[in-house]
This record gives C-alpha cells, sequence and structure tokens, in this order.
C-alpha cells in the first residue's frame, strides 16, 4: 500500500508540474549528447563529411510506471562539396499519459575560416505532435483541482523553427543554439498552461592527447529556458587505442553516468549509458539506461577518418 501511495504522489508531482509548464524542462535529454548534437543544433547537419544515420533509445527511471521513454533517429549527409548539410530527425517521447513526437528538417551552410576550423551556420524546421490523455489519470480524488486532469491532447500539431551556429576543427568543437523558437500553447485554462519553452543550447568539447595510445575529451552541454533551473552536463570520456571509449558524466543536481562506446568497424559505433539519480526520484527508481548506434556510410573511393570524436 505505501508503495502504491509513494507511485501516485511520484506520478502526480510529475504530472501536475509537467501540465502547467508542459515542455520547461521535457525537451528529450540525453546523456550520449555529444554524439546527438543535430537533435538541438541543426547546424551540426553534414559537418561528419559523410551520409550518417544514427538511433537513440532512452528509458529513463527504471522501475516507477510511466517514467520517460526516448526514440531518436536522426540521418545526415553534406552536399555541394561540403559546403551544406542537410538532415532529418524523428525524435518520440512518451512520459506517462503524454506523447510527443517530433519531425525536423536540419538545413547548414560552412564556411572554411582556417586551414583546420570552419564555421556553420543551421536552420531547424518542423513540427511536434503533442497527444496527452490525463483523463486516464485517477487520482482517487473529485476536487476541483483535479481538473487539469482532464485536459486531454489529441494529436495537437504545431509547427516550429530554430536555428544554430557550429565553429569547429578536427580536436574542438563549440555551439549555441535555440532549436525551437516558436512558443506554441496548447492549453490554456485555469488549471493548466500548456505550453512550448524556448530553450538555448550551449555545447563544447575538447580532444587531447595524453599519448600514443589515450586520448581524454571532455565535454559540456547547458541548457537555458525562462522560468526554469539552468540545466548543464558535464562529460569527461577516455579513448583507448582509436577504438573504446569509457567515460563518466554528472548533470547536475539530477544524476551521475557511466558511459561507454565501442568503435566496432570504421564506420559503426555503439554506445551505453547507465544514469544513477541523485534526486528525491531515487527513492522509486533503479537508474537510467541509453544505447547508441551509429553508421557512416562511405560512397566515394578514399580512406574513413575513424574514430571521429565528435
Amino acid at each position: 500500500m505505501k508503495t502504491a501511495v509513494k507511485y501516485m504522489a511520484v506520478m502526480i508531482t510529475m504530472l501536475v508540474t509537467y501540465v502547467s509548464d508542459v515542455f520547461s524542462q521535457q525537451d528529450p535529454m540525453y546523456t550520449h549528447y555529444m554524439f546527438n548534437t543535430l537533435a538541438v543544433n541543426p547546424a551540426y547537419a553534414g559537418s561528419r563529411g559523410m551520409l550518417n544515420v544514427s538511433g537513440l533509445f532512452r528509458t529513463q527511471w527504471v522501475g516507477l510506471n510511466g517514467a520517460p521513454t526516448t526514440q531518436t533517429a536522426y540521418v545526415h549527409s553534406p552536399f555541394l562539396e561540403k559546403k551544406m548539410g542537410l538532415g532529418l530527425t524523428v525524435v518520440n517521447d512518451k512520459i506517462g499519459p503524454i506523447n510527443q513526437t517530433m519531425f525536423f528538417g536540419d538545413y547548414s551552410y560552412t564556411i572554411q575560416t582556417t586551414e583546420k576550423t570552419k564555421l556553420a551556420f543551421g536552420l531547424k524546421a518542423g513540427f511536434n505532435m503533442l497527444k496527452v490523455g490525463l483523463s486516464d489519470v485517477n487520482t482517487n480524488n473529485a476536487t476541483t483541482a483535479d481538473q487539469a486532469f482532464q485536459q486531454d491532447i489529441k494529436n495537437k500539431i504545431a509547427p516550429n523553427f530554430g536555428f544554430g551556429m557550429y565553429y569547429y576543427s578536427d580536436l574542438w568543437y563549440v555551439g549555441v543554439s535555440t532549436p525551437k523558437l516558436i512558443e506554441n500553447k496548447y492549453a490554456n485554462n485555469a488549471e493548466s498552461d500548456a505550453a512550448e519553452k524556448r530553450h538555448f543550447f550551449v555545447i563544447g568539447g575538447y580532444v587531447f592527447n595524453l599519448n600514443e595510445s589515450v586520448k581524454f575529451k571532455p565535454a559540456v552541454l547547458g541548457k537555458f529556458t525562462d522560468g526554469a533551473p539552468v540545466s548543464i552536463d558535464l562529460t569527461t570520456n577516455f579513448l583507448f587505442h582509436e577504438k573504446f571509449w569509457l567515460g563518466a558524466a554528472y548533470r547536475f543536481g539530477d544524476s551521475f553516468s557511466f558511459l561507454i562506446e565501442l568503435q566496432v568497424t570504421d564506420q559503426l559505433r555503439v554506445g551505453y549509458s547507465y544514469d544513477y539519480n541523485t534526486s528525491q526520484l531515487k527513492k522509486v527508481n533503479s537508474g537510467s539506461h541509453e544505447i547508441m548506434l551509429s553508421y557512416d556510410f562511405q560512397f566515394s573511393r578514399g580512406k574513413i577518418i575513424s574514430p571521429r570524436y565528435f
């Protein structure tokens, strides 16, 4: 009985917070953000120099019924002598009775600033499809406050667009972006104000050559949203013999993470991460799992540069 009450309390807290400001914190989070840059910055499109197809699969807060699950797939490639890039990103994100699916196209234009550095500008455009089934949530309480749980949203489609900049070389990168500029409203009543919030992202990383066999790559991702706490991810990765990544990460106020990645072939890379929650939710879940798959297609002759560090 205590477990059921605890679960219901956690779920109600999650849902009320989400409905009050449905997107303030709920753009999907990724532990492998350094290999999933296209999801937040369209200027990344085509930067790998070849056609790339990748997928991420995340199960968050395992053991808590209705906890977030996210599936992401994207493809991008350079064009016109690698001056332009095109990409497509599809994200399916679900938390309890709330499900959003995002379809976005990406375009980038790259300028060779020096012999070793490039600056890319990107545009992202597409739409969100939101479905909310709050009437299915049983709060066991017929008070007026429960009216917030009767505001269903059925496949509401809202267009959006964003932009980004990405400055990089073979060994470092820095980017700024806001992937969704329009603050679409999905509901507006006395009990809830379901609306998207504009997110600003800052991302960066650097690869240090420690010796012939080991490289060290720290990375950071910052997310800034009006009316919500700043979210910062710090990650450290070590690359051994150009094949095996081993790392750890900390998301401030939320979790510690452990990451591993394997360059299976010159074209195929797989990765896994485990997050241990440090907030109050740690009492009702056993952590989060994330799997990453990435494949580079080489259609022209010549050796693939492997591994790609980001």
